[in-house]
């Protein structure tokens, strides 16, 4: 990927023998090299196809803002920048229980004409190689990953579109909202564009579309299949979903309104763009459903089909089972 890199930096968080959590700091910047910035282009792709990311936008009175701003001005260097930033995540990292030992990395770089501030904390694991001489010897090494500990600003949007919600990027992570509350009081952020609802309204809205616009069961389906190609291709391919170009690729409906129209006319209040949601696009062609020890996934084409539901009984008819179910449910009849 073309990425140029302008400023990254280790140092690296550890337990003292009182258990405290404390940072030791590199002494300088690191050399902009291919290594380092092999470094952070592996550190930006990961970050991008890590799902269940939130979106928010910084606090005003959000110090952590401040350096950043004295950053970009020149005010104060990168250095003294990481050393500010380092102490205060260590004291509110301090405040969790999942407070690892971890590499901490800042970098600063422009990826296709945007400018990133990059933060994250990436485990190291132990191993072991080979030497020259066929010994074996211990290294250690960074588990990219691993990483669910980490943050990106998309600066140019920041510094262009002040208004944003959603210029700051985190990984929700293993632990799931206490993650999220990390990053946010070490950032001194707070939540902006919720990615699952984005989905969810969209989904929504191509229901209605096609109930409004009374869409054969066949046309139905073919729309939303169409929907769900492109949203998933979207997402396999690291781009947002994006509403005026999904309409695009759509039928319109019988008097010439197009998806796009619809959904503003309506109100639906969708943005522009937004990353997809997998679980989201899915139950646009498929119906799915677990619990009691059950687990049923079909295509929706086939209700009405060979599977029907009576909604009085709560039962659901199968006709014709896969192969494999068909002689496990023989052998053991």
């Amino acid at each position: 990927m073309s990425l140029q890199l302008s400023n990254v930096i280790l140092h690296q968080l550890q337990k003292n023998d009182s258990d405290e959590l404390i940072v030791n700091f590199r002494a300088d910047s690191l050399n902009n090299d291919s290594s380092t910035e092999n470094l952070v282009a592996e550190l930006h792709r990961v970050f991008n196809s890590k799902a269940g990311k939130g979106f928010g936008s910084f606090k005003s009175d959000s110090e952590f803002q401040h350096w950043l701003q004295e950053l970009r001005k020149g005010e104060r260097n990168f250095y003294d920048f990481s050393q500010s930033s380092a102490n205060r995540l260590k004291e509110e990292l301090a405040k969790y229980p999942f407070a690892d030992e971890g590499i901490l990395v800042f970098a600063e770089y422009q990826s296709l004409a945007t400018d990133y501030l990059f933060v994250a904390i990436i485990p190291s694991n132990h191993s072991l190689k080979v030497t020259e001489g066929l010994d074996i010897s211990a290294t250690e090494y960074l588990d990219l990953s691993k990483m669910d500990i980490a943050a990106r600003i998309d600066l140019t949007s920041y510094e262009t579109d002040k208004d944003s919600n959603r210029y700051l990027a985190y990984i929700k992570g293993r632990v799931g909202r206490k993650v999220a509350d990390f990053f946010l009081d070490f950032l001194q952020a707070e939540v902006g564009l919720d990615t699952k609802q984005q989905n969810q309204v969209l989904m929504q809205a191509v229901e209605d579309f096609c109930t409004d616009s009374k869409l054969e069961k066949d046309e139905a389906l073919s729309y939303k299949k169409q929907v769900a190609d492109y949203c998933s291709e979207q997402i396999k391919s690291g781009d947002e979903v994006q509403i005026k170009e999904l309409s695009g690729e759509l039928p319109a409906a019988q008097d010439g309104t197009s998806f796009f129209d619809y959904t503003q006319e309506q109100g639906y209040e969708l943005e522009e763009s937004f990353p997809g949601d997998r679980t989201a696009v899915r139950k646009l062609t498929k119906y799915v459903g677990a619990g009691g020890g059950v687990n049923i996934n079909f295509d929706s084409m086939l209700l009405g089909e060979r599977i029907f539901y009576d909604p009085e009984t709560d039962t659901l008819t199968i006709k014709g089972t896969p192969p494999n179910l068909r002689d496990q449910l023989t052998r053991n009849k």
